[in-house]
């Protein structure tokens, strides 16, 4: 890790003018491909994988992007030789010993305050990429916040609480503050945006600095309106940038794809506490354009507007090409 670390800054321009490269195969070749990746490098059972293949069976979009018009700025073979070494080589490479021992699993990183607390002190642990939290793949996306949920219990995990994201992006998992007297998604996150006003211009990665994260690629000439025919999920490799990650070692949680997580209106909806009714939906992050396009305001702390706002369990939930997920699994 601290090799990966140590590329610094210097690979922002060279990845930035890495060739456009686009998927050759289709959607559910990609999508099996992603389902091999993620057994061999994570450990997932049969049973799990099975599982997991058929919340994507159910779901005719969902994957890596429309093959058809993605295109990806680098491949992972690309991104592992910036890195210096193989596809392989790097995925070995950003394994945690000291983590696996605490969190039990590859690729995920415990949640805690530093202030107080050792990374042995967590009591849940977040995937260290966005799904499916293989380094050196395509984010998931294309995917309802219902279908997330499923896919993280799939494999013993869950959704987070927007509280749990945000720690994982600042840098101190702090307890939750719902301020859910207040009545409405509205007026909490007002409140909650106001009390960590002074903290709007910390990024996962501190002071937000061009070509560290995965912010540089483009948006398809001929999306206008993020159709699926029209508009290209053109993410990077998850892990392509190697000082892309929080101070606890969650990577791209800027950058690359969006991430759904669980906004409660009332305590039985968190998912943190066991909540199966969940609350409403929660659009975390930046995405693959960011350095150019700053559709919106972003920081570590900052709980969005309720864009395209629905129940998390809602079937109609949003989704589109630049959205995906991570999940949070509690270990405690």
């Amino acid at each position: 890790m601290k090799r990966l670390a140590g590329l610094g800054l210097g690979l922002g321009l060279a990845l930035m003018l890495a060739p456009m490269v686009g998927g050759a195969q289709t959607l559910a070749q990609n999508n099996e491909a992603m389902f091999r990746d993620m057994q061999e490098w994570r450990g997932l059972s049969g049973a799990t994988m099975d599982r997991i293949r058929a919340i994507f069976a159910g779901a005719p979009q969902m994957g890596q992007g429309n093959p058809a018009i993605t295109r990806h700025p680098m491949t992972p073979a690309e991104a592992a030789t910036r890195l210096g070494g193989s596809v392989e080589s790097v995925r070995r490479g950003y394994r945690n010993a000291r983590f696996e021992r605490i969190c039990g699993r590859p690729y995920e990183v415990p949640l805690y305050d530093p202030a107080t607390q050792r990374p042995e002190d967590a009591r849940v642990c977040a995937h260290m990429f966005e799904y499916p939290n293989v380094p050196l793949t395509y984010p998931v996306v294309w995917v309802r916040a219902d279908q997330a949920v499923a896919l993280c219990a799939a494999e013993g995990a869950r959704i987070g609480d927007a509280h749990e994201w945000e720690g994982a992006a600042a840098g101190a998992l702090l307890p939750p503050d719902y301020n859910f007297s207040l009545g409405s998604q509205q007026a909490m996150r007002a409140w909650h945006n106001q009390r960590y006003a002074s903290q709007s211009n910390v990024y996962s990665i501190g002071e937000w600095r061009r070509g560290v994260c995965a912010t540089g690629s483009s948006k398809s000439p001929q999306c206008n309106g993020g159709s699926w025919t029209g508009c290209g999920s053109n993410t990077y490799p998850t892990g392509s940038f190697p000082q892309c990650h929080s101070p606890l070692g969650v990577y791209d949680i800027d950058g690359n794809a969006a991430e759904h997580m669980n906004l409660p209106l009332a305590e039985n909806q968190m998912a943190s506490r066991g909540s199966t009714i969940l609350g409403v939906t929660e659009m975390k992050g930046s995405w693959f354009i960011w350095d150019t396009v700053r559709a919106h305001e972003h920081w570590a702390r900052w709980r969005a507007p309720y864009w395209h706002g629905s129940r998390v369990l809602s079937t109609g939930s949003h989704s589109n090409y630049h959205l995906g997920f991570r999940c949070f699994r509690d270990i405690r």
